[in-house]
């Protein structure tokens, strides 16, 4: 599953942790920090050599990096910097935990990390979850969701979705599916969930393929038509990252901007967590689904610091 090269951020070629760390501590040493070099370094680097950065600087100065960042910087653009300075799975975990533990349920997250990462990476989550934080992931879902909503987020984090395509049952799956919604009175949400959360990208794509023969309706037509709320928005992450994960989250990135005020978290979580898997592939369906450029679009919506590290995370421009 190695799609590192379909990235903008790569490894930096000539590294030394020990020179990065000095130039990051001169930045925030004394009076005002200079926060273009912090931001114009960070970007440059892969996140395993912002680790080695981080070791380097401790071994050094005797101070956590992270910690001296925090202390320096401020606003979204600090939350920014943390994000890039935390390891991939780390940073799943943490914006899970706060999405379950803050005040209320942040569904947007758990659906956008749960319907998007593969099953490997969300056993990964799951095992450092349990090891960052003595609990159990599955647990705390549950306890803070319900439904079928509920019941949809627990098979994803079963991590255990078939693989390849089962032919003979494209047909049957459509069917299924039909029956459980365009054609009866009421939903039986039960199919949605099961076929949708167990059958593998490329099986889903084909029976989305049998269901608009069947139907004459894209899947995504008849999930908001036959569902509402979180598992609406679940289902059709679903449905969306088993058609193309770059086309999903294009789409995230776009609703995160567009209108009137940015979901920066959104915007920041999606940026820092695809900038070493696709946002090279993101960024060419963003120009394809929309009449604008991610990079374009970016520029307009943010300021300052906070700007110019998203605009050098996106890299160049699909004007």
């Amino acid at each position: 599953m190695l799609q590192a090269h379909r990235g903008t951020v790569k490894p930096s070629t000539n590294f030394n942790a020990t020179t990065d760390a000095e130039v990051l501590y001169k930045a925030m040493k004394g009076l005002g920090t200079n926060e273009d070099s912090i931001l114009q370094l960070l970007t440059a680097r892969s996140n395993g050599q912002r680790q080695d950065i981080r070791t380097a600087y401790k071994t050094l100065f005797g101070k956590d990096l992270i910690n001296d960042l925090k202390g320096e910087l401020g606003g979204k653009f600090e939350t920014l910097v943390v994000a890039l300075m935390t390891p991939p799975i780390a940073y799943d975990v943490t914006s899970l935990r706060n999405a379950i533990k803050g005040a209320g349920t942040d569904e947007k997250v758990l659906v956008e990390i749960l319907a998007s990462r593969t099953p490997q990476q969300v056993k990964e989550i799951i095992a450092a979850y349990r090891q960052e934080y003595d609990d159990n992931l599955e647990e705390d879902v549950s306890g803070d969701t319900s439904g079928h909503f509920k019941r949809l987020l627990v098979i994803l984090l079963q991590a255990n979705r078939q693989t390849g395509i089962q032919q003979g049952n494209i047909e049957s799956d459509a069917q299924a599916l039909f029956k459980a919604g365009e054609e009866k009175f009421g939903t039986d949400e039960q199919s949605f969930v099961t076929i949708l959360g167990n059958r593998s990208p490329e099986h889903l794509r084909k029976v989305f393929e049998a269901y608009m023969k069947m139907t004459g309706y894209e899947m995504e037509e008849s999930i908001k038509r036959e569902t509402s709320g979180g598992l609406r928005d679940l289902l059709l992450a679903v449905v969306k990252c088993a058609r193309s994960v770059p086309a999903y989250f294009a789409e995230t990135l776009y609703y995160a901007m567009k209108g009137a005020g940015t979901d920066d978290n959104t915007l920041i979580r999606a940026m820092v967590s695809r900038s070493e898997v696709d946002l090279l592939d993101i960024r060419t369906e963003f120009r394809r689904l929309f009449a604008c450029s991610l990079h374009s679009m970016i520029k307009g919506d943010t300021g300052g610091d906070y700007r110019k590290a998203l605009l050098l995370l996106c890299g160049g421009d699909d004007a």
